[in-house]
This record gives structure tokens, sequence and C-alpha cells, in this order.
């Protein structure tokens, strides 16, 4: 991964570079940064600058090809048709595969790339005994070992206090590089062992640029597009390709069943459906469903409220009309309506029964819509 080839982060990339150069490299670093921000991509190209420096051109190809003998993953993961008992060095063509066409990706589009999209990964004991074994070794060409852990949050508690120690007093020239979205759910052991590095979410004209240059989109769908991201270069490019609009179309179905439901009961067996359908999905499915939800109810506030310069999302499911849905979102229910989505995906995230949970959510909504601002 070129430094030039990653995406913004102009501020960050220089750091990185300047702590090389300096031989300022501290031994375990967690990488923080939110979905499609690109740090992963920053791991990647910050680790073949150690290893490689930037004149060794053969090092180089190694670690671009994901395959220098000093380079190591670790990732979530879980059983496949292929692979029955899997530790992630089963999974690397696999994974070699995923980086060279998603970087940005997340972990609903790794389990996807996997073939199993419906189970949840994680990070088991096992593999961390494996990362153990692995940087006891010397390296192979007398320079650094580098770990780079993707999604440490997925990490059993297991997983997590078997690692404490090597983390904190890794082996000679060790470099241990924790790629997360969310440093909430690690251990504070873990993130009090690590220097953190902040990434940022992308700013707008990058992604803009990125979409125009890079993908050659008309400049007024780029800027509608870039605007819709906020920063996550994943999203974007997933709104490029997303043609079909699944997600408007149950987000249709369920405020509509929603609305009804309240002064007609007998729908409530449509909620109950919409909600075993959506229960279908992949969990992270369900929570990026949640998600966008969320941001229509946030658009729909800015709309009631007269500020449709900021209202740029643009629903594509037959019958739906911004001015028709708005005024039921105000002051009155935004917050309670937010509140128990985020209550929900916190839920589905933590192996909660879906159908349950998306029902008591689909029940409350109903309630809410109806809710008008008080005095």
């Amino acid at each position: 991964m070129l430094w030039e080839n990653i995406i913004g982060q102009k501020e960050i990339k220089s750091k990185l570079q300047e702590s090389i150069k300096n031989n300022r490299i501290s031994h375990a670093q967690l990488f923080v940064g939110a979905e499609g921000s690109g740090a992963l991509a920053l791991a990647i190209a910050y680790a073949r600058e150690v290893l490689c420096g930037s004149d060794n051109h053969q090092c180089a190809l190694k670690v671009d090809k994901l395959q220098h003998p000093d380079l190591h993953f670790a990732f979530p993961y879980s059983a496949t048709d292929s692979v029955k008992k899997p530790l992630a060095k089963y999974l690397l063509n696999d994974w070699r595969n995923f980086i060279s066409e998603n970087v940005y990706g997340n972990l609903t589009d790794w389990m996807t790339h996997l073939g199993i999209e419906k189970k949840q990964g994680v990070i088991p004991v096992d593999e961390a005994d494996e990362i153990v074994k692995t940087l006891a070794l010397n390296s192979y060409e007398g320079g650094y070992k580098i770990m780079i852990i993707w999604q440490p949050e997925t990490m059993t508690i297991a997983a997590a206090n078997k690692l404490l120690k090597i983390i904190e007093e890794p082996p000679q020239k060790t470099l241990f590089i924790l790629v997360t979205e969310r440093e909430d759910l690690l251990l504070q052991t873990i993130i009090s062992r690590c220097q953190i590095v902040k990434i940022p979410n992308l700013s707008i004209q990058d992604v803009n640029e990125y979409l125009i240059q890079k993908k050659h989109i008309q400049q007024d769908k780029a800027q509608h597009i870039a605007f819709l991201s906020q920063g996550n270069i994943r999203e974007a490019i997933h709104e490029l390709s997303n043609d079909e609009h699944l997600y408007d179309k149950y987000f249709v179905i369920w405020v509509r069943k929603a609305f009804m439901a309240a002064k007609t009961p007998i729908v409530l067996k449509d909620l109950i459906d919409w909600s075993n359908q959506i229960a279908s999905w992949s969990r992270n499915n369900q929570k990026d469903f949640l998600n966008y939800c969320s941001e229509i109810f946030r658009q729909a506030l800015l709309k009631t409220y007269q500020s449709n310069d900021l209202t740029f999302l643009k629903i594509e499911s037959e019958g739906f009309k911004w001015d028709g849905f708005s005024p039921y979102i105000n002051g009155g229910n935004i917050e309670d309506i937010l509140n128990e989505i985020n209550e929900a995906s916190y839920h589905i995230d933590r192996n909660g029964n879906s159908k349950i949970i998306l029902l008591d959510l689909s029940i409350k909504l109903t309630r809410f819509l109806h809710r008008k601002v008080t005095a």
C-alpha cells in the first residue's frame, strides 16, 4: 500500500512518516478510525515503510502482495465451508484478495467475502495463541516483525487477556498495530499498553475528489454521494453500486406499517413479518440498516425545520415523499427514536434475539410517529 494511494489523511501520513524517519516507532500502536476512514490502509502503508524503507523495492513488492514473511495479520473470522477450524493463517489467500479489492471495507464486507455473512466474526483465544507463537520466532529478514490486528474489538476476553503481556513487553523489534473502529469496546488494559493514533474521518472534499478523479463520477452526483457518506469512503463506494436500494424499501415499509398500526392493530402482523425478515440478515447488516434509518430520521428533522439545504438523502422507493414524511419527525420524538434505534443496535451487537429486538423497536415507533411537539 503506497502512501500516495491512500485517500486524504495528509496530516496523519506526514506524522507517521516522521516517526519512522526519527526512529520513534512505538512497539504497540492503536490506530483508531471510524469505518471508511482508511485506518487499515494507513497501517499497511506504515508497516511497508518500517519494513522496507523508501528504496527497497523487492521488500516493498512483497508487502504490496501481503506476502512479506515478517508482516503478519490477525482478524475476525468464523468457520467456513472449506475451513472448519480456522486460524488467520488458513484464510490468508481470502484476506489478500479482500484487501486488494476492498481495503476500506468493514467487517460485514469481510464476512460476506468469506461467504459466512450470517455468522459473527471474532478473534478467539486460539488465534491469540497463534500470535504469541508467531512472534516468538526470529524475523526472516533481520528487521522488524509486524503484527497488524484488524478489528481487535472482536477479540474474546480470553484472547485479549492472552495478548496483554506480549503487547506490553514484546520481543525485540516487534511492532503491534491494532486497527479499530470501536475503541470503546476494547479492554482498557489493551488500550493502556498502546500509543493511540487518532485517524479522523475523511473530509467531504476528499471523498468528492476521489469519486471524480478515480471513479469518473460527474461532479453533481459525486458531491451528493460525498455528502451522504460523511467522510466514509466505504459508504460512498457502496452507494455507487447500490442499484436496488434495498434499505430504502425496507425503511419505507417499516414507517408506513408503524404509522398505520397505531390505529389499525391488525397491521402489527405486518410489523412482525418485517422484523422477521430483517432478523434473517447478518447481524452486521442489521446494524448497518439501523444506522441508515437513523440518518433518514435526522434528515427528516432537518427538513421539518426548513433546513432544506442540508437535506441530501434521496429515497428510491415508489410513492415516498419527504414532504409527507418529515412533518412527523420533530423535536418531540426525534431523541426517543434515535435512542431506541441505538439501543436496538447495541443489543443486536451483543447477540440479542433480533426478532424480539426489532419488533419491540417497531412497536415503540408506532407511538413515536404520532407524538406532537409539546408547547
